[in-house]
């Protein structure tokens, strides 16, 4: 039987918690206090998180906390670029985990959120119970290439892929994604938020075969939208400030870590490849590939597979006797 996502839930606390290089990331908690502590990244970068990411757990096993990664959503400033690098992200999750007294704890995310929780892992494998991570990006060039050249995803969706390379001039001189950086960096805020739209409207095309309208709102929502695309070109243009194949180069760090692994097989976001590549470096890794799903975090496949990985990790954990308050 397919599972669908959790009721909702409010959340028993929030706050914003000041981190380095002048920024306040907002944290909420939710489900249940005593439960598995786990932490849900989100994607983008600069997506932010959502009401439904909570109801992917079950809120009376598990402790669950969200957070807007530095410079989007509700943490201060928003939209920013500065000081934001995988890096900074990487310590303001051991900050959240060290701030709120968590010894160990199931870290979760989707599409840019797993490359995130992977590299939270690499650099702090003893504070991880596990992942379940869905949709994965890797960080390496071939990846931006598949978004942003003519010859990767523009091949499925050609008019689409005109329209988005039609909204930045000057592309004579630059590539796609270097134009909309300099669009969404630059003094022009029309441009700026024009931009924007047109960045998360190509995004959407390809994530989802369901056209799922909880995923809708990146384009009317302004703030959102500029968070997502200035900090997602900021991060791109930078190769997500990580050496090419960093992450498969240095997956023996986390080999031992379980991890339950969701990718769509028709995700045009992210390309199945990545989550096959990774998985042949994981011994401890389950790959479920997702016969009838793309992209989008709240597909009816992903739903029902989220929710599952998260009741057979909430067994596993508590089976092993690992529980973390």
């Amino acid at each position: 039987m397919s599972r669908v996502l959790f009721p909702n839930i409010s959340t028993y606390h929030k706050e914003w918690l000041e981190v380095k290089g002048g920024h306040k990331l907002y944290i909420e908690q939710s489900g249940n206090p005593n439960g598995i502590a786990m932490i849900y990244l989100h994607g983008g970068p600069g997506g932010g998180c959502c009401d439904n990411h909570r109801r992917y757990f079950d809120p009376e096993k598990y402790r669950i906390i969200l957070i807007d990664q530095r410079g989007c959503g509700r943490s201060e400033p928003s939209p920013s670029i500065d000081n934001n690098t995988s890096a900074d992200l990487v310590e303001d999750i051991e900050n959240i985990r060290q701030h709120l007294k968590v010894e160990r704890w199931l870290v979760a995310g989707g599409s840019w959120g797993t490359t995130l929780a992977i590299l939270y892992g690499i650099k702090y494998p003893s504070a991880v119970l596990g992942f379940i991570l869905r949709g994965i990006f890797l960080g390496k060039s071939s990846e931006y290439h598949w978004l942003y050249r003519n010859t990767g995803a523009a091949c499925f969706f050609p008019e689409y892929y005109q329209e988005f390379s039609q909204h930045v001039a000057g592309l004579d001189n630059k590539n796609l994604l270097s134009a909309y950086y300099d669009a969404l960096t630059g003094s022009n805020e029309i441009a700026a938020t024009a931009a924007s739209k047109a960045w998360c409207l190509w995004e959407l095309r390809l994530s989802t075969i369901e056209h799922h309208h909880i995923e809708m709102s990146h384009i009317d929502n302004t703030h959102q939208a500029l968070c997502m695309a200035k900090i997602s070109s900021h991060y791109f243009i930078n190769n997500c400030f990580i050496e090419e194949d960093f992450i498969l180069n240095n997956m023996a760090v986390i080999s031992d870590i379980p991890a339950i692994v969701l990718h769509g097989r028709y995700d045009m976001v992210c390309q199945l490849t990545n989550a096959y590549q990774l998985v042949q470096s994981w011994p401890n890794a389950q790959l479920q590939i997702l016969p009838k799903a793309g992209h989008g975090g709240f597909e009816s496949q992903i739903i029902d597979g989220f929710c599952k990985a998260a009741d057979t990790m909430a067994n596993f954990i508590t089976e092993q006797g690992n529980m973390n308050k």
